[in-house]
């Protein structure tokens, strides 16, 4: 069975920091490549950021340097850390496996992310 749940969202300033964490099911999580996703208000869903099961990443070009992904395969939990926030950050992020969007057909409930002064 699929779960995913991600946690860590919230209202923060410009230039602040947040860090999300996503507990995926062992189905998911164990062999896959994780990636956070967002989506914003009257936006299509993005890739933002991915990691291999042995730590490769890559960002999404507007987030690189500002944003980290981690996980640990131990939990079966993958994080964000978000630095630098900015305004157009806003969104409600998600995580999942890594894989073009429109075949992605179960995702969880996500988590807001506000960046507001």
């Amino acid at each position: 069975q699929v779960q995913l749940v991600e946690s860590g969202g919230g209202l923060v300033q410009p230039g602040g920091s947040l860090r999300l964490s996503c507990a995926a099911s062992i189905t998911v999580f164990r062999f896959n490549t994780m990636a956070w996703y967002r989506q914003a208000p009257g936006k299509e869903r993005e890739w933002v950021a991915s990691i291999t099961r042995t730590g490769s990443t890559n960002y999404l070009d507007s987030v690189k340097d500002r944003f980290t992904i981690s996980r640990d395969n131990a939990k079966n939990t993958v994080y964000l850390q978000m630095n630098s926030l900015k305004f157009e950050d806003t969104a409600v992020y998600y995580c999942n496996v890594l894989g073009p969007i429109s075949t992605i057909t179960t995702w969880g409930q996500g988590t807001q992310v506000t960046v507001s002064s």
